[in-house]
């Protein structure tokens, strides 16, 4: 990328999420200074985090919306390169934050404490699966036989709380194993694997068929029964791409929170099925998802349901997993607003009031059951901070981003 490339036409939005490692806590008064990754020297926006640990949002140039509209030989992000400093901590720098036109991209970075044996971390993010040529998809079997000997399956389907991702091939002894958070895992997945700027409808496939794929080797504890000791890899050719400290989109993480405890059945067969999928342009996939039609098919005004299907046959449908694991309270199955009362109020005023210890601007509720004006005001300062619709209710993705952050900052859930 040149020092300002003639074809940045357009903008994009981004922000900068600066927390510790540990407990995920806000990190205020972080410095971040932004370049062009084609040109790290020259500094473009110099801020600092506020008391939540967010830089301001920030309008950079991108390349105009129709090179991710269709396949095209021009790069259809900006990259950027974002160094952050905080006293305390070791600095960290990162390459290649991707901004795409009109999209809002938050660009989480994680500090470690500052130690004299800890070396300067500089995360470089690789490039988008549609513009890069990365190794295509190993075909396998959608459904697993699990009546072999010593075969592990689980009883059920259950969302887990991480995943572990092995950044390599199965077989790469160097590669590092990352414990991940479910829904961090499928946002950091579909930003690397479609555009941000493609049909709700398209989004949501893909999304689909991305957790499917994702359950069915949790499911089928595939690499573990072989003798490995974690769930998934970042390569290309036997799972999905998964980039280490890459920023993900606004608009995709809204449809995983909606999404997070689905997969995609056929009938009477209980695991999720194993989605694989392909671009469709530089690998055809004539069972599988091609990424590039399904864009097409939303762009005519097909359903996210009816995509899957033109794919994967009539006969596949949406299901719902048993269990979310990892959370102190499941969802109570309706939305909590003025006026409701009860344990689920109770729980979940406790838990807000726990964030706002850390998270100064969400103010404090009362602790008495009753879901108030008070209790109203609080979660919708939640969900503004969080990138949630500021309804002010708690629906399905607010009760499940507020138990995701409880936990964190607590530790009341450790990995095993």
């Amino acid at each position: 990328m040149k020092k300002m490339d003639a074809n940045f036409v357009d903008t994009g939005r981004l922000q900068v999420q600066v927390n510790t490692i540990i407990q995920s806590r806000p990190i205020s008064q972080a410095k971040i200074s932004i370049s062009y990754t084609g040109n790290p020297t020259e500094v473009i926006e110099e801020v600092t985090t506020d008391s939540s640990g967010r830089s301001p949002i920030l309008e950079l140039p991108t390349p105009p919306l129709e090179y991710s509209m269709a396949p095209n030989e021009n790069q259809p992000y900006s990259e950027y390169t974002i160094k952050v400093s905080a006293e305390g901590y070791e600095p960290i720098e990162i390459s290649g934050s991707e901004l795409l036109s009109g999209e809002f991209s938050i660009q989480p970075v994680q500090m470690t404490p500052q130690t004299p044996a800890e070396p300067f971390e500089d995360i470089v993010i690789a490039a988008h699966t549609l513009f890069y040529e990365y190794p295509p998809k190993i075909p396998e079997d959608e459904i697993k036989p699990t009546t072999e000997t010593g075969e592990i399956v689980l009883s059920r389907v259950v969302i887990p709380e991480y995943v572990v991702v092995h950044d390599g091939t199965p077989d790469d002894t160097t590669a590092t194993n990352y414990y991940i958070r479910y829904r961090d895992y499928v946002k950091n997945v579909a930003s690397s694997e479609i555009y941000a700027t493609w049909p709700g409808s398209t989004i949501r496939a893909n999304i689909l068929a991305i957790m499917s794929f994702t359950l069915n080797r949790v499911y089928t504890e595939w690499y573990r029964n072989k003798g490995y000791n974690f769930t998934i890899t970042s390569s290309t050719a036997f799972d999905h791409k998964w980039i280490h400290g890459r920023n993900f989109f606004d608009n995709i993480s809204l449809v995983v929170d909606e999404l997070f405890s689905y997969y995609l059945s056929r009938p009477n067969v209980r695991q999720p099925i194993l989605t694989q999928y392909c671009d469709g342009q530089r690998v055809t996939c004539p069972d599988w998802l091609s990424q590039w039609g399904s864009k097409s098919l939303g762009d005519q005004g097909y359903t996210a349901i009816q995509i899957l299907r033109n794919y994967y046959g009539q006969d596949m449908y949406i299901n719902s997993a048993e269990e979310v694991a990892g959370v102190p309270a499941s969802w109570p199955g309706y939305n909590l607003n003025i006026g409701a009362s009860g344990q689920k109020v109770s729980q979940i005023q406790e838990q807000l009031n726990a964030i706002a210890e850390v998270y100064s601007v969400i103010p404090i509720t009362p602790e008495n059951g009753e879901f108030t004006e008070a209790t109203q005001n609080s979660v919708r300062a939640f969900q503004t901070l969080f990138e949630l619709p500021p309804t002010g209710i708690i629906d399905y993705p607010t009760w499940y981003r507020i138990q995701d952050l409880y936990v964190a900052i607590t530790r009341i859930a450790e990995l095993t």
